[in-house]
């Protein structure tokens, strides 16, 4: 594929806000979990990795309509490192009709339907939602894309991906086919998804939560910690002459496997990875660092040990940062490109941290340590229920 060139990223996360203070907990190996906090009591006995601040953020009176918990962090995230006005410029440049926005989530504004449900009032005509959340535009899958959209004034397409974990990563891809197409110049990429209780319970009742803080890779891992985060990227088509950040490609695949479980020997895995290799126009031995999926869970992280080790020459440094921000759902794929983007600048890999004692599937490619070198090409894996897989590389102009 013909490059696009990042303008602008960032990340808000149980680390901080904005791009510094990710970089920051990545090098001091500062972990932003902590016990269960989030909710009325009794509370699942649990980590998390929440936002701190997000409940003191209020949205201009213009943006009320669409408050809640989610479009908070959403607004929060997209205040940090220069967003908004890198997409005012673009805006600028192209025109708002040519600048789309394309939005990841899993759960978007579904918070705010739970609250909503415990809070339903009687009248003649039956129960209803309460007047303060009696607003359609928060009750829907595209509560966070509307909400970008408006809060930017783009007015080019305007795309919710939901996917669920894999959904702020597909985000580029799409970006890049509407670009590719002709249909737009740019395009406002991100992700944003909060801790709500169907997202706790629900990953609960499927057995996956840990009551520890999560380990990626280890042998004695034995589930994962859910987090919450907002991130965003500008990415417009490249001048030639343009030095920075690119999006080189994007690989995707659908195993359709099982509705939660990887497929045991890795595949769709294996194939969004050539995908993205092959469209990037590089061999498996020119990328320096992958940022894996890593989740925790004892299925997932020994597929993809598996599948990278049988794409990958033993010298890549791959390793998982989830035990630092927690599992994020539907932000896992802008977050973790954040931190590919990070290391390309940088020269910062991390390890993964809270793992001790490597899985008998990892290969030498699975790193625990961190690690300090140039870097010229950089993928993010992300991979979401139902065998919805998304890899992307990252590189330097």
């Amino acid at each position: 594929m013909t490059p696009l060139a990042i303008t602008a990223y960032t990340a808000t996360t149980a680390l901080g806000h904005g791009r510094q203070a990710q970089a920051q907990g990545l090098e001091a190996r500062r972990s932003g979990l902590r016990r269960n906090d989030f909710g009325p009591t009794p509370r699942l006995d649990c980590w998390i990795g929440r936002v701190d601040g997000v409940e003191d953020v209020v949205l201009p009176p213009e943006l009320a309509q669409w408050d809640c918990r989610n479009n908070r962090l959403a607004w929060l995230a997209l205040g940090q490192d220069g967003v908004l006005d890198a997409v005012q410029a673009a805006a600028g440049r192209y025109g708002a009709a040519r600048v789309a926005v394309v939005i990841g989530t899993s759960t978007s504004s579904i918070g705010a339907s739970e609250e909503a449900y415990t809070r339903l009032e009687q009248d003649a005509e039956g129960e209803r939602f309460p007047d303060d959340l009696a607003r359609p535009i928060v009750h829907t899958p595209h509560s966070l894309g509307d909400f970008v959209q408006h809060a930017t004034g783009l007015a080019g397409p305007c795309v919710t991906v939901a996917t669920a974990c894999s959904s702020s990563a597909k985000v580029f891809a799409q970006a890049a086919r509407l670009i590719q197409a002709g249909l737009v110049d740019a395009a406002l990429v991100g992700g944003v998804d909060t801790l709500c209780g169907s997202v706790l319970y629900g990953f609960n009742a499927l057995q996956l939560v840990s009551k520890n803080p999560c380990m990626p890779f280890d042998a004695h891992r034995d589930g994962l910690s859910l987090g919450e985060a907002g991130g965003f990227a500008l990415i417009e088509r490249a001048d030639q002459a343009q030095a920075g950040l690119q999006l080189r490609g994007y690989g995707e695949s659908s195993d359709a496997h099982h509705m939660s479980a990887p497929h045991p020997e890795g595949l769709g895995a294996q194939l969004a990875m050539a995908d993205a290799l092959a469209r990037a126009g590089i061999e498996p031995a020119q990328l320096d660092y992958l940022n894996l999926h890593g989740t925790s869970t004892p299925a997932n992280d020994t597929v993809e040990a598996i599948a990278v080790a049988k794409l990958f020459p033993d010298g890549l440094h791959a390793a998982s940062t989830k035990a630092w921000t927690g599992h994020t759902l539907g932000a896992a794929g802008i977050v973790e490109s954040v931190f590919a983007l990070i290391a390309l600048d940088t020269g910062y890999l991390p390890g993964t941290l809270n793992a001790h004692t490597a899985d008998p599937a990892c290969g030498p490619q699975i790193r625990f340590a961190p690690e300090r070198r140039p870097v010229q090409y950089a993928m993010n894996n992300s991979f979401g229920f139902g065998g919805n897989n998304c890899a992307l590389v990252f590189g330097r102009a």
